[in-house]
């Protein structure tokens, strides 16, 4: 049984959560921010995130204001001439919020030492955060980081949760949106599905007619499942009654996009273009997504819309939680890797994995979760096809 708060955090008031990474890490800190609004219920909470993870800022119930800052710890477009005064300027800025309390978010490779350092400089008296060594000064509430990449280590959402755990915050008690209480948390915002309805329309696609989603991409070449398999296995789904096929990607993935649309099958690409919301409802009103391990599979599991996720073995701890999802990958010995490029060059991980594998994982998946999300996400249930 988690314990009650500690005494010095009864009183905070204003509270700094930092996430410095990934959209999808932030996703997975959501049951741990909720924890948080559950023990504080009347402080301010301000989520310092990178670009990237900002981008949640109208989609965070639990968070009341949002800062960004590229921090030259984590891999980000701050270069060596900027970090110094970058770092500068945030811890001035910082102390001109006047926070009671900070919780340092990371994943078990990152540090969270030049963080602590720079809240210690801007005044904030509690700082909350794992460490591998002591930090003695550098934070007044230590939970040693015992984590090591590999079988067995904690999921992501499981090691945010038990950080803050550490100072007394239960996990979340009440069901999410329909969901279990500890799921992660993204809400959808008025007129999302309808800007989504619109711009389906206008790329020739009816919105109300069953479809399935394919995203191709991924941050890190290592996690990139080839977009000609993505193709085949598409078109698998749409021969077995998946709908049409809508492949999505960024304003720079083009040809990722095109690579990975189905042969024969009807199919439309959207490339750069969808807010964070309408990809949601995208997502949410799908049959199925078909993705690496990335954003979307983290958009999908807040949603609880069916996702398949083609999940290089580079870490262990970014699962889908809680969600009606297929994880598949190939085992190979060089697993846990925590490399953006496969340092075999093989990438037998992703490679061993057929297309005909993903398509049987997806029709399983429509069949057993054939109206996931929709609801959710603010869309009308699709017409089944006859």
């Amino acid at each position: 049984m988690t314990a009650a708060l500690l005494p010095a955090w009864r009183g905070v008031r204003r509270l700094l959560a930092v996430r410095l990474d990934n959209l999808g890490d932030v996703l997975m800190t959501t049951p741990a921010l909720a924890a948080v609004r559950q023990a504080l219920p009347h402080a301010h909470v301000t989520l310092l995130a990178s670009p990237a993870g900002a981008a949640l800022q109208p989609h965070l119930p639990d968070v009341d204001e949002v800062a960004v800052f590229e921090a030259p710890w984590v891999q980000s477009a701050c270069t060596a001439e900027q970090a110094g005064p970058a770092t500068a300027a945030l811890a001035a800025r910082l102390a001109a919020g006047r926070f009671d309390a900070a919780i340092v978010f990371t994943v078990c490779t990152q540090s969270a030492l030049p963080m602590a350092t720079v809240l210690l400089l801007a005044g904030i008296p509690l700082r909350l955060a794992h460490c591998r060594e002591n930090p003695y000064h550098l934070l007044s509430d230590w939970v040693r980081d015992r984590d090591t990449p590999g079988d067995g280590l904690r999921h992501e959402v499981q090691r945010q949760l038990d950080l803050v755990a550490a100072v007394g915050m239960a996990p979340p008690s009440a069901g999410w949106r329909g969901r279990p209480a500890a799921a992660l948390r993204f809400v959808p915002q008025p007129g999302d599905g309808e800007r989504l309805a619109a711009r389906l329309r206008r790329a020739g696609v009816d919105p109300g007619a069953p479809y399935f989603v394919v995203h191709p991409g991924a941050s890190a070449a290592s996690r990139r499942y080839p977009a000609a398999r993505f193709a085949q296995a598409a078109q698998a789904v749409a021969e077995a009654g998946g709908g049409h096929a809508i492949v999505v990607g960024g304003a720079g993935e083009a040809d990722l996009v095109e690579a990975a649309r189905p042969a024969a099958a009807p199919s439309t690409a959207l490339v750069g273009g969808l807010s964070l919301g309408e990809l949601a409802a995208l997502i949410g009103g799908a049959r199925v997504t078909l993705c690496n391990n990335s954003g979307p599979a983290h958009v999908a599991a807040a949603l609880g819309a069916p996702v398949v996720v083609l999940y290089a073995l580079t870490n262990p701890q970014h699962t889908p939680w809680l969600a009606p999802a297929r994880v598949l990958s190939h085992e190979v010995p060089c697993r846990h890797c925590l490399r953006s490029v496969c340092p075999m060059g093989h990438h037998a991980c992703l490679l061993g994995v057929p297309a005909g594998e993903v398509a049987a994982a997806a029709v399983q998946l429509m069949g057993a979760h054939p109206a996931a999300a929709r609801r959710e996400a603010g869309r009308p249930a699709c017409k089944e096809s006859r």
